[in-house]
C-alpha cells in the first residue's frame, strides 16, 4: 500500500500543509471543528483544488483526477443511495467503473461476509440501523479495493457502546488488509483507540505528529494541550503491583490506582473531564484526594468550568458542567475532593517516547 506526503498545501483553509502518511498504518487527524482535517481528506482524495504537491508512493498526484486516484471515502453522513438496497450500494462504484458483472456480484458478497451484513443484502438504507449504515458504507468505501482509504468522522452519530465495538473492528479490519488509512475525528479517545499515530491539525496545519503516548504526554506546546484537553500530567516515582491487571503509582506523595499490564510506569496523565469533584468524601475512596480549589474559569464555546485543585503539592484540573458548579457553589477557597477515574487514566512506561517531528 502506499505512502501518502503532502507537501506545501494550500488552499481556502490549509497554510502550507506538510504531512507523511506511512505505507499501511492508520494515521488519526485530530483537531476541533474548522481546523482543516476534512480538508487534507479532500485533498487527498483530489475533491477540492489546492496548491502545493500530493504524492502517493513518490508520484505526483496533482494531475490525476479524483476517480483515477484509487481512493475509498467514507464520508461523514455517509450518503447511501435511499432508492438502492445495500447489495445494489455496495456494488454502485464497480459498475460505474465498467466492472463485469460477475465480479461485482463476486466482490460484493465477499464484502457482505467480510462486515457481517450478509444478512442486510436486501435491505434500504430507511431500515438499517446507523451502526448497519456505517458498516454498508464501509463496504462500499472498500469494494473497488483502494489503495487509500479515507474516513471522516464516520462513528460521529452513534452511540459510545455502538461506536467504541465498530472502532475495535475497523482496527481490525485495517490491520488485516493493510490499507493506507486516514481517519478523521474531534475526540481523543477515539483517536487513541484506533490510531497507529495521531496528526494534531490546528488552522489549517499540523501542529504535532506521534503515536497517541507522545502527543497525550508530550504535547508540543500549549495550543495543543488545549486542543487535545490539557492532561493532568503525573511523575510517578515508584510503583507497587497489586495483581489483577493494577497497579498503585506514587506521583509525589499521591498514591494513584491505575490499570497496568506490568511494565514499569513513569508517568500518568488523566484530562480534566476524567476528573470529578465532591463536596463530601464519597463512599468510593478509590483515587479520592481532598484539596482546595484555586480558581474556576468557563471554557470559551461550552457549558462547562476549569477548576484547579491543589490537592497538596499538585495542581489538578476538572472540567465540570456549568450548572454542576452552581449547584455545588464552587469557588476558590473551599475544600473538596477531587476523584480521578481510575478506568480513563492513562499511563506512560519507561522509555517510551519516540520523539518524533514533523
Amino acid at each position: 500500500m502506499p505512502k501518502v506526503e503532502l507537501d506545501g498545501i494550500r488552499n481556502f483553509v490549509c497554510k502550507g500543509t506538510n504531512l507523511k502518511v506511512r505505507p499501511g498504518e492508520l494515521l488519526v487527524l485530530l483537531g476541533p471543528n474548522g481546523a482543516g482535517k476534512t480538508t487534507l481528506l479532500n485533498v487527498i482524495a483530489g475533491l477540492v483544488p489546492y496548491k502545493g504537491t500530493v504524492r502517493f508512493d513518490g508520484s505526483p498526484m496533482n494531475a490525476v483526477p479524483a476517480r483515477f486516484r484509487k481512493v475509498g471515502y467514507v464520508f461523514q453522513d455517509l450518503v447511501l443511495f435511499p432508492h438502492l438496497d445495500v447489495s445494489s450500494n455496495i456494488a454502485y462504484g464497480l459498475r460505474s467503473n465498467g466492472s463485469p458483472k460477475y465480479e461485482t456480484d463476486e466482490r460484493v458478497g465477499e464484502l457482505l461476509k467480510l462486515l457481517a451484513i450478509s444478512h442486510l443484502a436486501a435491505r434500504f438504507p430507511a431500515k438499517l440501523s446507523g451502526g448497519e449504515k456505517q458498516r454498508v458504507a464501509l463496504a462500499r468505501a472498500l469494494a473497488p479495493r483502494p489503495e487509500i482509504l479515507l474516513l471522516d468522522e464516520p462513528f460521529n452519530s452513534l452511540d459510545s457502546q455502538t461506536g467504541s465495538f465498530l472502532r475495535a473492528e475497523l482496527k481490525h479490519l485495517q490491520c488485516d488488509l493493510g490499507t493506507t488509512t486516514v481517519f478523521v475525528t474531534h475526540d481523543l479517545a477515539e483517536a487513541e483507540e484506533v490510531a497507529d499515530r495521531i496528526a494534531v491539525v490546528r488552522d489549517g496545519l499540523v501542529e504535532q505528529i506521534g503515536t497517541p503516548q507522545d502527543v497525550l504526554f508530550s504535547p508540543s506546546g500549549r495550543k495543543i494541550g488545549d486542543c487535545i484537553g490539557s492532561p493532568n500530567i503525573l511523575e510517578c516515582q515508584t510503583a507497587r503491583s497489586l495483581g489483577h491487571g493494577l497497579t498503585e503509582a506514587n506521583c509525589d506523595g499521591l498514591q494513584v490506582l491505575v490499570p497496568s499490564n506490568g511494565k514499569k510506569i513513569s508517568t500518568v496523565a488523566v484530562l480534566p473531564r476524567d476528573v470529578l469533584i465532591h463536596k463530601y468524601r464519597p463512599a468510593s475512596g478509590v483515587n479520592v484526594f481532598e484539596g482546595v480549589i484555586l480558581d474556576s474559569t468557563p471554557q470559551a464555546g461550552s457549558d462547562s468550568i476549569l477548576a484547579h485543585v491543589d490537592t497538596g503539592g499538585h495542581r489538578i484540573a476538572a472540567e465540570l458542567p456549568k450548572t454542576l458548579c452552581e449547584s455545588m457553589r464552587l469557588q476558590a477557597g473551599i475544600t473538596v475532593f477531587v476523584e480521578l477515574d481510575m478506568t480513563k487514566i492513562r499511563t506512560m512506561p519507561v522509555s517510551s517516547f519516540s520523539g518524533e517531528s514533523l
